[in-house]
């Protein structure tokens, strides 16, 4: 079914149009109603087909958005509704938010210590190529490729923390958003 108009003058869409707009798959449109992470219900068809509206979209990217930072899904599924109780409880959604803020910022910053490490990498072996001398043998290949001769700005006590809850954090946020171990998801 293509999107059409419905007799109220909004425009609803097919499932399979809004997985071909929102790039998610037919099943995890379903999904997502199934588990009440939308914000309202999605409207049927007199023959009771998904006739979903623009609104419903942009609920779902956001809903996106969420998931791919890492909000897990009984969070977005509170966050879901509180918004259908409506009014009056707007601090328990900012509550929520902040939470989840909070959480990306410190991924960010985790990240951004990674990117610095890797970078350093990067560099090195490319200055080490580009000069035609290599990077020098210790004899030792973990303390030559990982940690030598890495700044110490990079590579303190709390630069290894901050690189070890930052791989883990991408770690679990790959697999949950590449569809695998669902269990990490939850």
């Amino acid at each position: 079914m293509p999107a059409e108009t419905a007799p109220t003058g909004r425009l609803r869409m097919s499932i399979g149009e809004v997985a071909r707009r929102t790039g998610l798959s037919v099943h995890a449109l379903r999904f997502y109603e199934r588990e009440g992470l939308l914000a309202s219900p999605v409207e049927r068809t007199a023959d009771g087909r998904r006739a979903y509206r623009e609104r419903d979209l942009e609920w779902l990217e956001l809903c996106v958005k969420l998931r791919a930072s890492g909000m897990p899904l009984a969070a977005i599924r509170r966050y879901a509704e509180l918004v259908r109780e409506g009014p009056g409880n707007e601090k328990e959604r900012l509550d929520i938010l902040r939470q989840h803020q909070q959480r990306v910022t410190a991924q960010i910053a985790a990240l951004t210590t990674c990117l610095q490490m890797i970078t350093f990498k990067v560099n090195l072996y490319q200055d080490g190529l580009t000069a035609g001398t290599g990077i020098a043998s210790t004899g030792d290949p973990i303390v030559e490729d990982c940690f030598r001769p890495v700044p110490s700005h990079l590579w303190t006590n709390s630069g290894r923390a901050a690189w070890s809850m930052a791989c883990a954090t991408v770690a679990s946020t790959l697999t949950c958003t590449a569809g695998r171990a669902r269990s990490a998801c939850a």
